[in-house]
């Protein structure tokens, strides 16, 4: 399957508040996961569907938050796919730092600045496969904030730019 080229896109999502009662708590952490097994099911109605590795945090946090973001990456924000797609790695708050992101009306969850396009989507299904989850999302709202540059894509095991 490394010889199937795939667009690379970050998935997001807000972990609900600690104590939702306390309107003085604090809110929930965002998490990104880099996600090349992302593709369109339909159009009507919008369905998207992102593959997650069973038992992630990412797969953990979207069987209890439905409302999740993509945000599909270009061909310069490669050093933000490599970030989220670190094994082991520090607290997403720190990973988000320094990327500029809004927060998207309808999900919360962040949405990279500079990106081709952003997705924001609601969980229709959960279907086991194998070690991963296959997530379907009905898409609340799309954007496309940037028309600069090219897509990011994978193929053979790295990061690439068409052309």
């Amino acid at each position: 399957m490394s010889r199937l080229a795939s667009g690379v896109v970050l998935v997001t999502a807000q972990e609900a508040s600690l104590d939702p009662d306390d309107p003085h708590a604090p809110g929930g952490e965002d998490v990104g996961m880099t996600a090349t097994s992302f593709l369109s099911v339909s159009l009507d109605p919008p369905l998207v569907m992102v593959s997650v590795r069973e038992g992630s945090r990412m797969d953990d946090l979207l069987a209890e938050q439905p409302l999740w973001a993509v945000s599909v990456l270009a061909e310069s924000q490669r050093h933000i796919a490599g970030r989220f797609a670190m094994k082991g790695r520090i607290s997403d708050r720190l990973l988000f730092a320094d990327i500029p992101y809004v927060r998207g009306q309808a999900s919360g969850a962040p949405l990279v600045g500079g990106a081709l396009a952003t997705l924001e989507c609601r969980t229709e299904q959960r279907v086991p496969a194998g070690d991963h989850t296959l997530v379907i999302g009905r898409v609340l709202t799309s954007t496309t904030p940037s028309a600069d540059g090219g897509p990011l894509a994978y193929f053979r095991g790295r990061y690439r730019q068409l052309g």
